[in-house]
């Protein structure tokens, strides 16, 4: 277990998401006024509701967001989780603050080029997001009205997301026209990317299957020189009627290499199959269900 992990899984547990929520709302100003506002572009959401009207009338997008959440707050509390609220009401209050407290960096012009603001403005946005949401929490806006959606009348959190922000940019293209609506779909197309990379996390696993003949010297060799954990389940051939025993294992990326290795030299006949999976949790792995 990393020291990471033994901090969620102490007393230091909300502390500490408390801490990455605030981390994740500074990346996400940092990103908005570095990348996203310079180049009058969007983004999904409340947030892409109050960069319109900032655009129009110049009030603070900050404010502007956190006004517009307290409506969604009180809907969410009466009908969503009170932990997950809690939480997205300080990963909302951390973005209203980070957005118009890094202003500054709107009159920089730190990247003139219009597709790079949105490659490096999305990848920003969606590290911070993805922190956030790792943490059980959101940045509220229609991050809630999916969830209360989907509870209420079965309809995916994706799905209300994208009926949502695909009327944003429909009124932003009336307004600013249809390229700057077009760049901001970039932007919140890279954003979602790295967004879910982040969720799932960057310590990617592989899930292996292998039917041999020899299974008991296949595992004997995977605990000797992998040092990871197998599990027999049991199978029968559908031809043959032949009962045996199917070994299932969960190894790191740089492992997979060695184990073909191991599995070639003891039955170069054997059936291996190799999938990825996005999230393992338990002994020997992540101890965090966030």
């Amino acid at each position: 277990m990393s020291f990471f992990d033994k901090l969620y899984n102490s007393k230091f547990k909300y502390p500490m998401m408390v801490l990455v929520i605030l981390l994740g709302g500074l990346i996400c100003g940092i990103s908005f006024n570095a990348f996203i506002m310079p180049h009058k572009l969007l983004s999904g959401g409340i947030s892409g509701i109050a960069l319109i009207i900032n655009y129009i009338v110049g009030i603070n997008p900050g404010i502007l967001i956190f006004l517009l959440n307290v409506p969604i707050f009180l809907l969410g509390y009466k009908f969503v989780d009170k932990e997950f609220i809690i939480l997205s009401l300080i990963g909302m209050s951390s973005f209203s603050f980070f957005i118009d407290f890094f202003s500054f960096l709107r009159d920089l012009h730190l990247v003139d080029d219009i597709m790079l603001s949105c490659i490096y403005g999305g990848i920003l946005n969606g590290i911070g997001m993805g922190i956030v949401f790792r943490n059980r929490a959101s940045q509220g806006g229609i991050d809630i009205i999916a969830v209360i959606v989907k509870k209420y009348f079965s309809i995916n959190l994706g799905s209300t997301s994208l009926i949502i922000n695909s009327i944003i940019i429909a009124i932003a293209s009336l307004i600013y026209g249809l390229k700057p609506a077009l760049y901001t779909l970039i932007s919140i197309y890279v954003a979602t990317q790295v967004l879910d990379r982040v969720q799932q996390g960057f310590d990617i696993r592989k899930q292996v299957i292998i039917i041999s003949d020899k299974e008991e010297e296949v595992v004997k060799e995977i605990l000797k020189r992998l040092h990871r954990g197998v599990t027999y389940l049991e199978g029968e051939g559908a031809f043959t009627g032949k009962r045996k025993r199917v070994i299932y294992c969960i190894i790191a990326l740089n492992q997979l290499a060695k184990l073909k290795q191991i599995v070639r030299e003891i039955d170069p006949n054997a059936f291996m199959a190799v999938s990825d999976t996005a999230e393992v949790l338990g002994k020997g792995f992540s101890q965090r269900g966030v």
